[in-house]
């Protein structure tokens, strides 16, 4: 019998997602305040006996000049993805009331693991010239119910789409981050596996006196210096300001520790800073910005080791570098950063991407016609 799925408050939504170990972050309330061009609902699940078994936050943004919109679930909804009634039970009823809110298109995430690459096997496959790709090399496990998962997806008429920016309707997260389990690890256990260039880095760090802080939204503006200068130095364009005081904002009004701020300060100067966001047991290393000046005192390692210690206190049972390249070229320039993140103790992980089911196929299409003349 396919569950009920209407509207729910803000206060059954976040009750919810309390009463789960984990939730992506953009599947919470709040999140919906940090994107105000898009339109925010939080849905719910119900079962014949009218519990809340799933909730999801849909961001709704309008196909230009028509009341139409792309619906979407960024890394959810959160609902039981292993269930074998998936699509009948809980995915048409969805398909069901999104079309009713005038949604031509639907966007989803599941967030469902389908490999896991250690950071031995990453290493490995980053020296193997034959691995071009993560997906060249053998996984450290592979899990067949979320291959059956996108089987089913996939007969039910859903697309599997590539990831894209964030930008107007190209809305897209990472298939591919890196994750430092806590599960079951004390901090020591935790320190032994960062590799030999980290503990050095932060001894260093410690030995030439740099202090790492927490800041607030007062603390925004010098953040922001930093990111703007990362952005300038890695080529990418970089957020306005006022989306992250907005973030800061709606996110500590949830919850106060759902989002963070860390500085490195090093003799006066602010030499990195960092974001932290929190939702039960699962931390994000969210947003990173430093300078080029003072590089030799390693302000990076000694922020992101503060942050896993202050994760671990806080619970968490793992901490997630987000996106990573799946490219293990040595021409790619994000490759740094991979191993820069895998050299934390960080495995490479592979979720099921994003999926999308056209509604209304003429609009659809029209939409993919639109994006690809941007």
């Amino acid at each position: 019998m396919p569950l009920r799925v209407q509207s729910i408050s803000r206060e059954q939504h976040l009750a919810f997602v309390a009463g789960r170990a984990s939730a992506s972050h953009m599947q919470v309330p709040s999140w919906g305040e940090v994107k105000p061009d898009w339109r925010a609902e939080s849905l719910g699940w119900f079962d014949p006996e009218g519990r809340l078994v799933g909730a999801g936050l849909v961001l709704y943004r309008p196909l230009p000049k028509l009341k139409r919109y792309l619906a979407y679930l960024p890394e959810g909804p959160v609902i039981d993805w292993h269930a074998p009634d998936l699509v009948e039970r809980w995915l048409e009823p969805m398909l069901a009331h999104l079309k009713g809110e005038g949604a031509f298109s639907v966007k989803m995430g599941p967030p469902v693991v389908a490999r896991r690459w250690s950071p031995e096997a990453v290493k490995a496959a980053i020296a193997d010239p034959a691995a071009r790709r993560l997906l060249d090399a053998e996984p450290t496990s592979c899990e067949q119910s979320a291959l059956d998962i996108a089987d089913r997806l996939r007969r039910s008429g859903w697309r599997q789409t590539e990831p894209g920016g964030e930008e107007g309707f190209a809305a897209g997260q990472p298939r591919y981050v890196c994750q430092v389990p806590f599960a079951g690890r004390t901090p020591a256990d935790i320190h032994r596996g960062l590799n030999q260039q980290w503990r050095r880095n932060i001894k260093k760090a410690d030995k030439a006196g740099v202090k790492i802080v927490q800041g607030g939204y007062d603390d925004l503006p010098v953040f922001y210096e930093l990111y703007a200068e990362t952005a300038e130095r890695d080529r990418f364009v970089p957020r306005p300001l006022p989306y992250f005081q907005r973030m800061w904002t709606a996110l500590t009004a949830e919850h106060p520790d759902r989002m963070r701020l860390y500085l490195a300060h090093h003799d006066g100067d602010t030499l990195a800073a960092a974001t932290m966001l929190t939702v039960g047991e699962h931390v994000w290393y969210s947003y990173g910005a430093s300078t080029s000046r003072k590089r030799e005192v390693q302000p990076n390692n000694a922020m992101q080791w503060r942050m896993m210690c202050d994760a671990h206190e806080l619970g968490a049972a793992v901490y997630d570098f987000r996106g990573i390249t799946d490219t293990l070229e040595e021409s790619n320039h994000l490759l740094g950063l991979l191993r820069f993140k895998v050299g934390a103790g960080g495995e490479a992980v592979e979720y099921l991407g994003e999926w999308d089911f056209p509604l209304n196929r003429l609009l659809h299409r029209a939409l993919d016609l639109y994006m690809a003349r941007r």
